[in-house]
């Protein structure tokens, strides 16, 4: 992995030098705009709307447009003379209970690994705050836009969370939630029972991205010049529920199955080799 970020984990009197990692990363199939005939590459030009006339790339400012239509023009050395003492700086703030943190605030994750000099402060930070069972609420400056953070401790590794600002929550105003819903306590109830079926302990590896895999199927097929075959849709359900309860209890008996289904494989290889050891 290649550091993005070089800086010190600040707490107290206490810094950690460390370097920042991204922690994800994207599978997402690329592509580019091309020409259908031959394939070939489109090219954008960056052009002054005024005259029409190329721009090259060191005469580029950002601008920032005024109600009254007039734009103002921010160079680099303007961003340059803006304050910002968490540019080289995590920041701790305050220790919380990580459930006190909604996930929404969540953007992007990113690892810390200490320099040589800064691997004991980096250890006693680690194993406090998993002892404290609290996280770490920090500012730091990722590409000149400060953020709140979330430093907490995964699989012994310190891991920085960057978050959204509080005014950067949408709220959830749907008039809808305000109308009067009679709920029957059966409903609920077998509501209750559906999630049950469908509980378990969160493995992330038996999801997959489906869509992906088709998109780079396709691709193949394309490179090998097959026809391609498009798997028939499953279709959409039309119509309002009439029965709540009748579905609710239709949809846990196919959650049943579903589960019963899933083990059935596992089930069968046990009994072959209980055969073998008999015959044998």
């Amino acid at each position: 992995m290649r550091s993005i970020w070089k800086g010190t984990v600040s707490f107290g009197l206490v810094t950690i030098p460390v370097r920042l990692y991204s922690a994800t990363e994207e599978k997402d199939v690329a592509f580019h705009q091309v020409r259908r005939s031959d394939g070939s590459r489109i090219r954008y030009k960056r052009v002054a709307a005024a005259d029409g006339e190329e721009v090259p790339y060191s005469e580029i400012a950002k601008g920032f447009d005024l109600p009254n239509g007039e734009t103002v023009v921010l160079t680099d050395e303007d961003f340059a003379d803006l304050p910002l003492p968490s540019q080289k700086v995590v920041d701790v703030l305050q220790f919380v209970p990580l459930e006190q943190v909604d996930p929404m605030y969540f953007s992007r994750s990113y690892y810390l690994e200490p320099d040589k000099s800064g691997v004991k402060p980096y250890d006693l930070l680690r194993e406090a705050m998993g002892k404290a069972g609290k996280v770490a609420i920090t500012k730091v400056t990722l590409r000149q836009r400060e953020s709140l953070a979330c430093l907490r401790v995964k699989d012994g590794v310190l891991v920085l969370e960057t978050m959204l600002w509080p005014d950067e929550i949408r709220a959830a105003d749907f008039d809808v939630l305000d109308q009067d819903v009679d709920v029957r306590p059966q409903e609920v109830k077998m509501a209750q029972s559906l999630i049950e079926a469908l509980s378990g302990d969160f493995d992330p590896t038996q999801y997959t991205d489906q869509y992906r895999e088709a998109l780079e199927a396709l691709i193949s097929a394309k490179v090998e010049g097959h026809a391609v075959v498009q798997p028939a849709a499953a279709e959409a359900e039309t119509g309002t529920v009439v029965d709540l309860m009748a579905a609710l209890r239709a949809s846990v008996e196919a959650a049943k199955k579903d589960r019963e289904a899933e083990k059935e494989p596992a089930r069968r290889p046990a009994r072959k080799r209980a055969r073998g050891a008999a015959t044998g």
